[in-house]
C-alpha cells in the first residue's frame, strides 16, 4: 500500500479554490449530491463525458484486465484531466473504496500511478469510503452531511423511479424528461445557499416531484413489456457502463425496472449488523450502523407511503422484504461486491410480476459471476418463469452481440 508521503493530499485549504471532478453512474443522484457538498464548502463537477476515447484512456492507463468500472471511471478522469478545460494544479479527483474484498478498494491506487505514469502526480485524489481505508483526505462528512446526503438519494431516487414509468408511455417525446429537470431544478435551489434541509421539507418535496409526473401525459393503452435490471452498481446505472441500456430497452418497447441507490447504501449499512453476527467483528460499529439503517429504512417508507397515496405509479418494495427475499436463495454473509442483494433484486421483480431481467455485470467480476449468474439456477428452481439473461460489459465485447442477447430474452418475455 502506498504511505501518504508518496501521493498528494487533498487539504482543508484546497476546497477553497479547487475543483473536485466526479466520474458519472447516476446523474441524478449524483447530481444532487454533488448541490448539497457545495454547502460545505466544497466545489465538485460531475463528468458527463463518453465515447470510445474514454475507454481508450482507460485502456492506455489501465490493465485490460482489470474491473471494467474502473477503466471506464479513470479514463474518464483522466480524459478530463488531459482535456485541456481544467488548471490542472487546481483540480482534485475523486474515487469510491468499497473496503472488502472487491477490488473496487485498488480503484483509487490505481488512479494514482496513472497521475504518476502521465506527470500529474501533484494532483490529490480523494478517498470515499466508509470503512476507515484512508483518513485525513481533506473530506470530512459529520452526521449532518450523511443526513442531508441521504435526502438526496432518496430524492434521486424517486425522480429516476417516476421517470422511467412514465418514458415508455409519454405521448409527447421529451415530456418526462422536462419533468426530470423542473424536480431536479427545484430541489437544487431548496439545497442551495448553505440551507439545512430539515425532513419536513423533504416531505413536501416529495408531493412536488409526484405532482410533476402527475401532468406527464400517458398512454398506456398498450401494456409494455417490464425488464428488470441488475447487477454490478456502476454497469446497472451508468449509461456509459452498460451502453444506455434503458434507453435501449424504451427502444424495444419495454419498461425499464431497477432499484434505486438507496437500497445498495442500506446494503451496505446492513452488513456491518451482519458482520458482528456471523464473524464477530466490532459489535459498536454494528449498533451505531443498525441506528442509521434504522433511520434510512424509515424515510423509505415514507416515500413509499407518498407513492401509495398519489396512486399513480408503482412505489418500490421496502427494503427489508427485499432482504427477506435473500434468505430462500443465498446466505446473508455473501457479501462481496454486491453479495445476497443482487440474488435479492432478481426475487424482488419477479414478486412484482417483472420476471424478464437483465443481470449486467462486468466480465470477470468473480463476486457478481457468484452472486449473480451463478444463482440464477437456484432462482428458476424457486420461479420457473424467470426469464433472466447475464450480460457481460468490457472493453472488447460487442454491443451487436448483447444488445441480441438482451432481444432474445425480450422476444420470450411474458
Amino acid at each position: 500500500m502506498e504511505s501518504k508521503q508518496n501521493y498528494a493530499v487533498f487539504t482543508e485549504e484546497m476546497r477553497k479554490d479547487y475543483t473536485i471532478l466526479v466520474p458519472n453512474m447516476l446523474p441524478i443522484q449524483f447530481g444532487l449530491m454533488i448541490q448539497i457538498m457545495a454547502n460545505y464548502g466544497y466545489k465538485m463537477e460531475l463528468l458527463t463525458t463518453e465515447g470510445r476515447s474514454i475507454v481508450e484512456q482507460g485502456l492506455k492507463n489501465v490493465h485490460n484486465d482489470t474491473c471494467y468500472p474502473a477503466l471506464l471511471a479513470i479514463g474518464q478522469l483522466m480524459d478530463a484531466v488531459e482535456s485541456g478545460k481544467y488548471d490542472t494544479h487546481k483540480i482534485a479527483l475523486i474515487m469510491s473504496q468499497t473496503g472488502g474484498g472487491c477490488r473496487a478498494s485498488n480503484y483509487i491506487h490505481l488512479l494514482r500511478k496513472a497521475l504518476i505514469k502521465n506527470g500529474y502526480d501533484y494532483i490529490p485524489v480523494i478517498s470515499l469510503n466508509f470503512s476507515g481505508l484512508e483518513a485525513g483526505t481533506g473530506l470530512t462528512f459529520t452526521p449532518q452531511m450523511l443526513i442531508q446526503v441521504a435526502y438526496g438519494i432518496l430524492l434521486g431516487d424517486m425522480i429516476m423511479l417516476l421517470h422511467n414509468q412514465c418514458r415508455p408511455y409519454e405521448i409527447v417525446p421529451g415530456s418526462s424528461r422536462k419533468a426530470v429537470d423542473v424536480c431536479m431544478k427545484v430541489i437544487s435551489r431548496r439545497f442551495s445557499g448553505n440551507r439545512l434541509i430539515l425532513y419536513g421539507e423533504v416531505r413536501k418535496l416529495y408531493d412536488f416531484i409526484l405532482r410533476a409526473f402527475g401532468k406527464v401525459r400517458l398512454d398506456r393503452s398498450t401494456e409494455k413489456k417490464k425488464v428488470g435490471i441488475v447487477g454490478e452498481i456502476y454497469v446497472k446505472f451508468s449509461p456509459l457502463g452498460n451502453n444506455h441500456l434503458e434507453d435501449f430497452l424504451i427502444a424495444e418497447g419495454c419498461e425499464p425496472v431497477l432499484s434505486g441507490l438507496l437500497d445498495f447504501c442500506l446494503y451496505c449499512l446492513y452488513n456491518a449488523v451482519v458482520d458482528h453476527r456471523l464473524y464477530g467483528r466490532s459489535g459498536k460499529a454494528a449498533a451505531a450502523n443498525q441506528m442509521m439503517y434504522r433511520f434510512v429504512l424509515g424515510k423509505q417508507k415514507d416515500m413509499i407511503k407518498a407513492i401509495r397515496k398519489h396512486g399513480h405509479f408503482r412505489p418500490p418494495m421496502p427494503f427489508e422484504e427485499v432482504r427477506s427475499l435473500s434468505h430462500e436463495i443465498i446466505g446473508e454473509g455473501v457479501k462481496m461486491g454486491e453479495g445476497w442483494l443482487l440474488p435479492a433484486e432478481m426475487v424482488e421483480l419477479i414478486h412484482e410480476d417483472v420476471p424478464n431481467i437483465v443481470c449486467a455485470q462486468p466480465f470477470g467480476c468473480l463476486p457478481n459471476h457468484i452472486a449473480g449468474k451463478g444463482m440464477v439456477r437456484k432462482i428458476r428452481e424457486h420461479y420457473p418463469e424467470a426469464n433472466i439473461v447475464s450480460v457481460d460489459y468490457d472493453p472488447g465485447a460487442s454491443k451487436i452481440n448483447q444488445e441480441n442477447r438482451i432481444k432474445l430474452m425480450i422476444s420470450a418475455a411474458q
